[in-house]
């Protein structure tokens, strides 16, 4: 019988193990220290961000993000009708109200012109997701632009993003104040649970060092000038994240060969449809498609011991959030989005074995 291929799975290796091992041998405090900051100076490098700030996970990088730069509750975030749930859940958390808008049916990125007119008085700022690793079709300047002309504030949910960058050689992440990213285990590089926040802001930058360390005045003294909480990162997550960044460049390839692949091996099938990557700029994260017949095929593939997963659906009709207003693009990936299997450890011949299936189930 065929091994299962799963839809996702993160990718630890021996120098991971080796790390791990010096690192308790040297009799660490594996709480956030020396290690964190090596991680932090490899991520600011590579996105060539001025200062870059790590904590326990994305969705508190979100959180955190909104807040350093000013935002309250009550105020209007516009946000992505097709996104993970952190994303708006990350401005509900401070009392801020999530604005749906729909994407572009290409990107899956924000449709410029839509959010214009969600735009209000009690609006603050803009959450720019970065599906997939992807840009809008309406260019980035787009909504720095819009963002400048309305005195709002632009932010970059950038959690699929890492390795990602705009046309212009700008890291995905920089364009807003300040730019998040996440590792949770499915991610291009993983930590199981962390995420980053980078910005060029030495103000919002002293502000996340803070709020994310009790609000102390500085780093181990007992001295609070403002209110803050602990979601500080640890060392042994450090640990594995310095040996994940070494293989970041190689994932970005392969990832980017990946997709290559799978729509040569599945063109010509019509019932499945990609969306728009630019693979001189962007990595995909995950390979993901519009597909006839979703459920079937789900269950052939299965069937088949291959994995897939639901895209997500339109977050105004999830019972968290019951907002008013059609969104038919989120709504259309809600019924026909499907994940196909897109880890970087993938070989050729298990692309090929996924898209025999998928011929076959349409045949």
């Amino acid at each position: 019988m065929s091994n299962f291929i799963a839809q996702m799975e993160p990718w630890f290796g021996e120098e991971e193990r080796r790390a791990m091992d010096e690192y308790l041998a040297e009799g660490g405090w594996i709480t956030e220290f020396r290690k964190t900051q090596v991680f932090e100076q490899m991520i600011a490098e590579f996105t060539g961000a001025k200062h870059c700030v790590v904590v326990n996970n994305g969705t508190i990088s979100l959180t955190l993000a909104a807040l350093a730069v000013g935002i309250k509750s009550g105020d209007e975030v516009v946000v992505p009708n097709y996104t993970m749930i952190a994303t708006p859940n990350s401005v509900n958390m401070i009392g801020a109200k999530p604005v749906f808008v729909d994407v572009e049916l290409d990107t899956l990125c924000l449709d410029i012109e839509l959010v214009e007119k969600a735009i209000t008085e009690k609006t603050r700022a803009i959450y720019f997701v970065s599906a997939n690793g992807r840009y809008p079709k309406s260019g980035i300047e787009a909504f720095v632009k819009l963002a400048k002309e309305n005195n709002l504030i632009l932010l970059e949910d950038s959690a699929q993003a890492m390795g990602s960058f705009y046309p212009d050689g700008t890291h995905i992440g920089r364009k807003g104040l300040v730019g998040s990213f996440s590792f949770s285990a499915p991610k291009v590089i993983s930590t199981g649970q962390g995420g980053a926040l980078i910005t060029d802001d030495d103000e919002v930058a002293n502000k996340l060092r803070r709020l994310k360390d009790f609000g102390r005045s500085g780093g181990g003294n007992d001295i609070h000038d403002s209110i803050g909480w602990n979601f500080k990162f640890t060392d042994i997550q450090a640990v594995i994240g310095i040996e994940q960044m070494k293989k970041l460049s190689f994932r970005v390839d392969r990832k980017k060969e990946i997709l290559r692949l799978y729509k040569e091996c599945l063109k010509g099938i019509n019932q499945i449809r990609f969306f728009e990557q630019d693979l001189e700029h962007t990595t995909p994260w995950f390979i993901d498609t519009l597909v006839n017949n979703r459920e079937k095929l789900q269950q052939y593939l299965k069937e088949n011991q291959i994995g897939t997963r639901v895209m997500y659906p339109p977050i105004n009709k999830q019972n968290a959030y019951l907002a008013n207003g059609e969104h038919p693009i989120s709504n259309k990936v809600g019924m026909d989005g499907l994940w196909l299997p897109s880890a970087a450890q993938l070989t050729d011949d298990d692309i090929k074995r996924v898209c025999d299936s998928i011929s076959q189930f349409y045949k």
